[in-house]
């Protein structure tokens, strides 16, 4: 019998071959279709729609961001929650940078975390760190009096909130814990929906602009990220909800959808892969270790601790496309900064029908 990764390659290959034969032959056809009913004369009207159908192509795909106007930052305040690493330690240093003051929510802040520490090194009055904890009513409270107090004009509110705090777990479904799906969602998605109620006020007052931070994982699963994906599914529900309520008020809503970062912001090491995999075995029912077996255990081990060194070094796509949801005009409903092969795969299996997609992928 064919090995998985042979049958994959092989259906790989098929679904290309499959897909060149489409537009070699049906393509064609369509456009001409396309152009008779446009009223293009028939001989030249595969021509004008495949020289349209390329024009859209450089357009929406190989054309830099077409700018969109943007907003002075002046005077302009932003909090950013989850600073003290990853993502939102170096987006509060941009975003200082970029002029805006910076709010930097730090969970380690009290005990002094060296991602604290360093933002209070920078000794700016457009920089302040706050002690937060987005699992916790009570800090969320007292960070917002702290932003209500800290405004340089309350009436005029605070410009935006980027919801960035987040944790990262894997494991099989029968080897995680519910104390482990509901630690995952209660800092990604709940401390989401606490920070942003609790700032909602204020950003409406402004009608500034609410960004979250999700997941190519918020729009497609994987093995062994389940308690992940079901947390960021979650934050791209609620932001879709917040879109359509917000309107009417004038703020903005944006999902950044990162792909694999893993490298870069070093939400998962080797040294927390092999950790957690002791935790997961030991914490498992015997009968689930007895059906399982730890061969096939140690094996999906292995590709995680193989994971952690994969994914983008540069953190810059991500921090443009945040920068890009507070300034521009017209801000972009999702942002995917990831590389291509992320973006197919995700394109792949939120549009075609699950029985492709799954075969191609698993």
């Amino acid at each position: 019998m064919a090995s998985r990764p042979l049958v994959r390659a092989a259906l790989l290959v098929a679904f290309s071959v499959f897909l060149t034969l489409l537009l070699a032959f049906g393509l064609p056809a369509a456009l001409t279709w396309l152009a008779h009913c446009a009223g293009f004369e028939e001989e030249a009207g595969a021509t004008h729609c495949l020289a349209l159908f390329y024009a859209l192509f450089v357009l929406c795909v190989a054309m830099p961001r077409i700018p969109r106007g943007s907003v002075s930052v002046e005077g302009k305040a932003v909090f950013v929650t989850g600073c003290d690493s990853g993502f939102g330690h170096h987006l509060a240093k941009h975003l200082h940078k970029v002029g805006f003051t910076v709010f930097a929510g730090c969970f380690l802040k009290d005990q002094a975390g060296e991602g604290a520490v360093e933002l209070e090194n920078m000794h700016s009055d457009r920089l302040k760190v706050l002690q937060l904890d987005v699992c916790s009513d009570e800090q969320v409270s007292k960070a917002v009096e702290f932003i209500r107090a800290n405004l340089e004009d309350p009436e005029k509110g605070l410009w935006g909130v980027v919801n960035n705090a987040g944790v990262s777990m894997f494991g099989e479904v029968e080897f995680t814990t519910m104390d482990t799906y509901k630690q995952v969602s209660e800092v990604n998605l709940w401390g989401t929906i606490r920070v942003t109620k609790a700032v909602l006020p204020l950003v409406r007052r402004a009608k500034g602009r609410v960004v979250n931070i999700a997941s190519m994982y918020g729009r497609m699963g994987n093995a062994l990220r389940s308690p992940y994906c079901v947390s960021k599914y979650g934050v791209e529900a609620f932001s879709d909800c917040l879109r359509y309520e917000m309107k009417v008020w004038g703020v903005k809503v944006s999902v950044v959808e990162p792909g694999n970062f893993i490298m870069a912001t070093g939400i998962l090491t080797r040294d927390i892969v092999a950790s957690t995999a002791e935790k997961l075995w030991k914490e498992a029912p015997p009968g689930v270790q007895e059906d399982y077996g730890k061969p096939h255990f140690e094996h999906y081990m292995a590709l995680m601790r193989s994971y952690c060194n994969s994914g983008q070094r540069d953190l810059t796509p991500v921090l443009d496309d945040i920068t890009d949801a507070l300034v521009s005009k017209r801000p972009y409903t999702r942002y995917n900064p990831m590389e291509p092969y992320w973006w197919i795969r995700m394109q792949v299996m939120s549009h075609l029908p699950g029985a492709i997609s799954d075969r191609l992928y698993f």
